[in-house]
């Protein structure tokens, strides 16, 4: 009976996102394209922005030049660079009392994921002031249009730039948790190539599997319409063929632009046709320890992918093919195989270790309780897992 409720709800959201005001955004793409923002900025007559970033992003001069241009474009700008990883119900409070307080009308988002969650919610209590953030936690709490938001990514993995969410921690609870809403989705986005350049190996590592969990976890969901399954794919054929060039070759600007590339079209699949189980674990080990998001579902991929078992060979055996890792005398079942250690072998080859360290085993059934809360009954999961999976996945991926 549950799983025919799973099922029922996931299938009325199907049908209920074909009503819903999609929009993608409007891209600037290539190299320095980052500099034609402020004219566009500008020519919206938006005269003073809140660029939210952090403390990283700051120390290395990235946003430097794009100041400038804003200077010299006469908009006012003003600063909130204290977002951390997993940001935080008091980061997005801390950035709208400045929003609001220098009446500012556009928000930019600059840097990877954690500044464009910190950004969304800011954007999500300007347009409703009179709702705090936990009030809306969950789908379509939003509903109203939000400041005009101007997404830059300097990592290749999110895919926030394209998508509905905007993923908070609570540092009281330590819970994690996503408010999913179209209107969070940004109105323009910059894939600049050369702010991906000077990222460190490990980041480029983790935020790039990243990207490839979205991939994979939107194409092998059963919400998919013909425009996700092709964006999943074309992700995962350029993911495949770029990551590792990027992580020992920083500076090939061509393999960088097709990553970014690739974290944009998986954002664009799974905001539309959802995530899995790999995304409800690491957010409750983003909640509890911190874990970096990233690193977090490249560590929990392939065990997810292997416990799903016959109920993802067929996708995944489609995936084997698309790049190239298979034999025509391959069974479909061998075929998956082959992806999911195509997956580990990446893995190792960048150093991403094969456990977490440092969960604790008596948040273990707190952890499982939230990351089924999340999962259940809204993603469209190949198979649907309860308690005692859970239980078993959470001592699989345990030092």
């Amino acid at each position: 009976m549950y799983e025919l409720y799973c099922r029922t709800y996931q299938g009325g959201m199907k049908v209920a996102s074909f009503i819903l005001p999609w929009r993608e955004p409007e891209l600037l793409e290539g190299e320095n394209s980052l500099s034609r923002l402020p004219s566009l900025i500008k020519s919206m007559r938006v005269e003073s922005v809140l660029i939210v970033t952090d403390q990283g992003i700051i120390s290395i001069g990235l946003m430097d030049t794009f100041l400038d241009g804003l200077k010299n474009g006469g908009i006012q700008f003003f600063i909130y660079d204290k977002t951390v990883p997993n940001p935080t119900i008091e980061n997005i409070e801390e950035a709208f009392q400045m929003y609001k307080e220098n009446k500012c009308q556009g928000i930019v988002a600059f840097g990877g994921g954690s500044p464009m969650d910190c950004a969304k919610g800011v954007g999500a209590r300007a347009a409703r002031p009179k709702k705090s953030i936990p009030q809306m936690k969950g789908v379509l709490k939003v509903l109203k249009r939000i400041p005009p938001l101007f997404a830059i990514p300097t990592t290749a993995g999110t895919g926030s730039e394209a998508t509905l969410a905007a993923v908070v921690s609570n540092s009281e609870t330590h819970e994690k948790y996503a408010i999913m809403d179209t209107a969070l989705i940004p109105h323009y986005a910059v894939l600049d190539p050369l702010l991906t350049v000077k990222l460190p190996p490990h980041i480029t590592a983790a935020t790039g599997i990243d990207a490839l969990t979205h991939a994979v976890e939107a194409y092998i969901g059963k919400s998919n319409t013909k425009k996700t399954t092709q964006c999943s794919i074309e992700a995962v054929q350029l993911i495949f063929e770029n990551l590792y060039e990027c992580y020992t070759n920083g500076t090939n600007i061509q393999a960088r632009t097709n990553m970014q590339k690739a974290a944009y079209l998986a954002g664009i699949a799974f905001t539309r046709a959802y995530v899995g189980y790999v995304h409800a674990i690491a957010h409750t080990l983003g909640g509890f320890y911190q874990v970096p998001h990233g690193l977090a579902n490249a560590i929990i991929l392939p065990y997810v992918l292997e416990y799903y078992g016959e109920s993802a060979h067929k996708p995944l055996s489609e995936l084997a093919d698309l790049v190239n890792i298979t034999k025509p005398t391959d069974t479909v079942e061998q075929k998956a195989r082959k992806f999911i250690d195509a997956i580990k072998e990446l893995n190792e080859k960048m150093a991403i270790p094969t456990k977490v360290n440092g969960i604790i085993e008596k948040d273990i059934p707190l952890m499982v309780e939230r990351a089924l809360k999340e999962a259940n009954p809204l993603y469209p999961v190949p198979k649907i897992f309860y308690k005692n999976d859970l239980l078993k996945l959470y001592h699989l991926i345990k030092e």
